[in-house]
């Protein structure tokens, strides 16, 4: 793979880089880049983080180093009680390699990393206390209102949430850093304080928020039905999807459309698979899609019917929770003083 196919498998699916001529440089000028991403410690794991896994293939495919930051002081900053973090800990190092897994990545490609085994270091304390003095309270909170949960009364410990991904990207000696557009303020941070340290800035690369299921769009733990959770079995995973908002003619706050388009469709397109929505004969037969251009030309025109639709992705989605419910088998104590009140 030259240089050019890495950019375009890099860039697929993305919402913005920051910057492509940055991104251009760098995979000219370093054999293998390091990339990493940083989840956060706080509420169980759903389908959406197949997005970012699938993102996070692509880069192991176009030879980058790839680091997964298991952010468990990130999780304290952002309201996770300080007494699970440690089970929640354990419980991630679970089910976010069998998501590699279950999407056939080679798990030898992927590093873990546990944000406190460097975070509490005297240099990054200290390299958190530099920065303090460089921002304001404006820039921090500005940084994390899309990310951090702030309340009516934010704590200070929001606050320091983009510090400290900020300072990961040093620590953890990336060139660049992955997340959801949720995150681009943080990143635009990031880029303008780490130099004030004299440290460098990184590339920033950005995907799409994928939809909830229900028609607010939103994933929320107060709606149950706008997200599928990894530990969800078949049939509510059924049940989940098939009760989806999914428009007839609309791909606007679709969420099953949009894991066709970063998740299923990616998946098989890199496996040289069609995505196979079975239909009765009399209905026309089985539709069988290479692209998601197709997919979503012959939905805008109502030649592919919602529940058509969400029968096939229940089925992948089925498929690809086949491997995480193989992984957390036998951990059902951890998961119940994990998340206690699940």
């Amino acid at each position: 793979m030259n240089v050019q196919e890495k950019l375009e498998l890099i860039k697929r699916n993305t919402q913005e880089i920051i910057t492509e001529e940055e991104l251009k440089n760098l995979f000219e000028t370093k054999k293998q880049p390091v990339i990493y991403l940083g989840t956060a410690i706080t509420s169980t794991p759903h389908i959406g983080y197949f997005v970012w896994v699938k993102k996070m293939c692509d880069f192991m495919k176009a030879g980058c180093k790839v680091i997964v930051l298991l952010a468990d002081i990130h999780g304290a900053l952002d309201n996770c009680p300080w007494e699970l973090l440690e089970k929640r800990y354990d419980y991630y190092k679970i089910v976010i390699p069998a998501l590699f897994e279950s999407l056939g990545a080679d798990l030898k490609k992927l590093e873990l990393v546990k944000g406190s085994d460097y975070q509490l270091s005297k240099e990054y304390v200290f390299d958190v206390l530099r920065m303090s003095t460089m921002v304001s309270v404006a820039d921090c909170t500005k940084a994390a209102s899309e990310v951090v949960k702030m309340g009516e009364s934010p704590k200070l410990s929001g606050l320091l949430y983009p510090i400290f991904q900020a300072l990961d990207e040093e620590y953890l000696k990336a060139d660049m850093q992955f997340g959801g557009n949720d995150q681009r303020k943080i990143f635009v941070f990031d880029r303008e304080n780490l130099p004030k340290l004299g440290y460098k800035a990184r590339v920033e690369v950005l995907s799409p928020l994928v939809p909830g299921l229900t028609a607010s769009g939103k994933m929320s733990s107060s709606e149950a039905g706008s997200k599928v959770d990894l530990l969800d079995d078949e049939p509510t995973v059924n049940k989940k999807i098939g009760d989806a908002f999914c428009e007839p003619g609309k791909i606007e706050k679709n969420g099953v459309l949009a894991f066709v388009k970063y998740v299923v469709i990616p998946h098989k397109e890199d496996n040289d698979l069609s995505f196979v929505v079975e239909r009765p004969e009399k209905f026309g037969g089985d539709l069988a899609y290479k692209s998601y251009v197709e997919l979503e030309r012959d939905y805008v025109a109502e030649k592919l019917h919602p529940q058509d639709l969400k029968k096939a992705v229940a089925k992948e989605v089925n498929v690809l929770l086949g491997t995480i419910r193989k992984r957390v088998k036998g951990h059902e104590k951890l998961i119940m003083e994990a998340y206690p009140d699940r």
